[in-house]
This record gives structure tokens, C-alpha cells and sequence, in this order.
């Protein structure tokens, strides 16, 4: 399955509240500094793993549902109680269908499946649920040729 190089820039403008499902709290992994990366370039990060409580300084959410209840709580930002717009995934492949799951009963609009996270079954039941996937492709990578675009023109 392609990636749709539209879709990637309307995820990449709309969405403000990202789950970072499979952050690490170690700063050689990517998930910690594509986390990094993303919450100093203006989206609130919600970092989900079960085996941590901390992450950034801020709280780490054991699942998908208490990062969506948190964010569809929260009153400090701009981005306050729209609940999460986007799940980048740093898991492995065969967990995918259950995150699907997940983010389809969720109503959770956008779904990224980072570099080397491939599941054709799973992203087309998210699709046909509605959801925008990409996978097998960086949000960092993406992220930064956007802005470099955007500086050039």
C-alpha cells in the first residue's frame, strides 16, 4: 500500500495532539527523539507505554484510552479537549491490528506507522473505517521536508 503524499501534509497541518505509542525514555531510541522533535515543533505529545510513568518531564499513559482521556481532559492549551488527532506507532508490525482497533473505536482521525512498521490488513481496515494511515514512513523525516518547503518558497 502507497502513501499518499496529501494525506501526509493535511496529517501534518491538522493534527495538534499526537500519541506516541511505543515511546522510549531512553535518548538513543527514535520514538524519544522523534517525540522530542515533534513536541518542540508545536504538537502536544501524549506518550504512551505501559512500563513508564514519565516521560519529558510529564506523565506516560499505559494505553491509547488514558492518553485520549487526558487529552480530552486537559485545559492548558490551545489544543484543550479535542482528544488525540494522531497515533504515531513504534511498535512492532504484529501489534498493529490491535492498535487499529484501538484508534478506529476511538474515532481517532490519523494513524502513522513509522519506518519499518508494515501491515496491509490492518491500515486497510483503518482506512475503510474512515481513518488516514500512513505506514512505513518517518514523521520526523516528513515533518522536516514540509518546513523546508515551506522556507524555500
Amino acid at each position: 500500500m502507497s502513501n499518499d503524499p496529501a494525506v501526509i501534509d493535511e496529517m501534518l497541518r491538522n493534527a495538534k495532539n499526537i500519541a506516541v505509542l511505543g515511546m522510549s525514555d531512553k535518548p538513543h531510541r527514535a520514538s524519544y527523539n522523534i517525540g522530542r522533535y515533534l513536541a518542540q515543533n508545536g504538537y502536544r505529545i501524549f506518550p504512551v507505554n505501559p512500563v513508564l510513568n514519565e516521560v519529558f518531564g510529564g506523565p506516560c499513559y499505559p494505553d491509547l484510552d488514558a492518553a485520549q482521556a487526558a487529552a480530552l481532559k486537559e485545559t492548558s492549551s490551545a489544543q484543550a479537549g479535542r482528544g488525540i488527532d494522531l497515533v504515531d506507532v513504534f511498535r512492532a508490525s504484529e501489534h498493529v491490528p490491535p492498535i487499529v482497533d484501538d484508534v478506529i473505536r476511538l474515532k481517532i482521525p490519523y494513524l502513522w506507522l513509522q519506518d519499518g512498521v508494515i501491515h496491509d490488513e490492518a491500515l486497510a481496515r483503518a482506512r475503510a473505517a474512515g481513518v488516514k494511515a500512513v505506514q512505513n514512513d518517518c514523521i520526523f523525516r516528513r515533518h522536516a521536508a514540509m518546513l523546508d518547503r515551506e522556507k524555500r518558497q
